[in-house]
């Protein structure tokens, strides 16, 4: 008869066979595709490792942790990174191989390497940086000019985040007595919606952008490892090429997010971004205190030289209105001969012309030609020019250079 095991008895030999084989713990690299913390503290995973350009599904395993290595290694992990332990990141797992007759093949999570994820993060970042630099636009918003006087601000942020609130409270109660208009623009600012919350808040601010000076992303009181969502290629890409300059302060300390990488100025906290905007109109009002100065003190200066232009003038107006007076006297007397002379010119040119004229006056004048033998004959008050004008008992008149004679017409030839 053949030999037969219970299915228990098959898995307590597997189990033995597998405790056998791979006695020790192993560090093993892979993506945690799904974290899910149990009621009882425990927290179970599912690792996935997939290939590297095709992305198909290369190999599958569920891990645990228990929750007494759970709490310690979460806070540990997350401080370490700045990232959350959470789903859809690459981590180093040191693990033993587990085998239960009821719940199966299980990985036994002891500890973690944040290095390696570390590793990871970096490479991601330099890989969105890397694209952002080929497509030509990873410096965009550096390049924009920070306003002078940066007033009118529109801030991305969680509603009622005390982040918001200790900005609003430093813009308002600075020294200078500068005035300010933030308005909030809400945000999602930690989990998984970060990336199109704030990506919607700017689109919102685009739409009115000729409204506001510069955009302030802020970030307060969250957790270092809720800063992945700041690590996106998306919102990189549209801060980037944001028509507004951008200052960030998410609040934290260790290497900056990729938004930092992208946005005009990065400060730390959401203060010092106050403090930022502070600082910069405080060096615009010291310069303008400095023209405004310099403006005054060039006027004064430029009156006192004008005063005292205008005494050497006050002085030498004597002397030069005796200059003035002999030269405008001797000036008239030369138009005076001038217009003389040329008067006695005009006065003999025109009697010239008179005497000419009466010459020629004289030369026509029927007295004149009447003296030279010729008469002027009329019949009935009319000269006589054609003597179709005339037929026999005409009576005509006849004026001669001495009188006149009256005669009758006998005949017409």
């Amino acid at each position: 008869m053949m030999d037969t095991l219970s299915l228990y008895e098959l898995g307590r030999l597997i189990r033995q066979t597998l405790r056998e084989g791979l006695p020790e713990a192993y560090w093993v690299r892979a993506e945690m595709s799904e974290v899910r913390e149990g009621y009882n503290g425990h927290c179970y995973i599912e690792l996935v490792e997939k290939a590297e350009r095709a992305g198909a599904l290369l190999a599958k395993a569920r891990g645990t942790i228990w929750a007494n290595v759970y709490k310690m290694l979460k806070p540990y992990f997350e401080h370490a990174t700045g990232q959350a332990f959470t789903a859809g990141i690459k981590v180093l797992l040191q693990v033993s191989v587990e085998y239960h007759e009821q719940y199966g093949l299980s990985l036994m999570v002891h500890d973690i390497d944040p290095t390696y994820t570390l590793g990871d993060m970096a490479r991601r970042r330099r890989e969105i940086l890397q694209q952002l630099e080929e497509e030509g636009v990873l410096g965009l918003n550096k390049e924009l000019p920070m306003p002078l006087a940066p007033q009118r601000i529109a801030v991305v942020s969680a509603a009622g985040a005390a982040g918001y609130g200790d900005f609003c409270d430093q813009l308002m109660g600075n020294p200078y007595g500068f005035v300010f208009y933030p308005k909030l623009f809400p945000a999602v600012m930690q989990g998984d919606r970060v990336e199109e919350s704030i990506i919607g808040a700017l689109d919102t601010i685009a739409a009115e952008r000729d409204a506001w000076d510069v955009v302030v992303i802020i970030r307060g009181g969250g957790a270092t490892s809720d800063l992945s969502g700041f690590d996106t290629y998306d919102l990189a890409a549209n801060c980037a090429q944001f028509p507004l300059p951008i200052i960030t302060g998410i609040g934290h300390e260790r290497d900056d997010t990729v938004l930092d990488m992208v946005a005009h100025t990065r400060v730390k906290t959401p203060t010092a971004a106050a403090e930022y905007l502070i600082a910069r109109m405080a060096s615009v009002a010291a310069t303008l205190d400095g023209l405004t100065a310099a403006l005054a003190t060039g006027v004064t200066s430029r009156i006192h030289r004008e005063e005292k232009r205008v005494e050497q003038l006050a002085q030498r107006l004597p002397a030069l209105y005796s200059v003035i007076h002999v030269g405008g006297l001797h000036r008239i007397d030369q138009l005076e001969g001038r217009m003389r002379t040329a008067l006695q010119r005009s006065l003999m040119e025109h009697q010239h012309r008179l005497e000419l004229m009466e010459k020629v006056v004289d030369g026509a004048s029927p007295m004149l030609i009447l003296q030279r033998g010729y008469s002027i004959t009329r019949c009935e008050g009319r000269v006589v020019t054609d003597v179709a004008a005339l037929a026999p008992g005409s009576v005509i008149t006849t004026t001669l250079a001495q009188g006149e004679v009256e005669s009758v017409v006998k005949g017409v030839i």
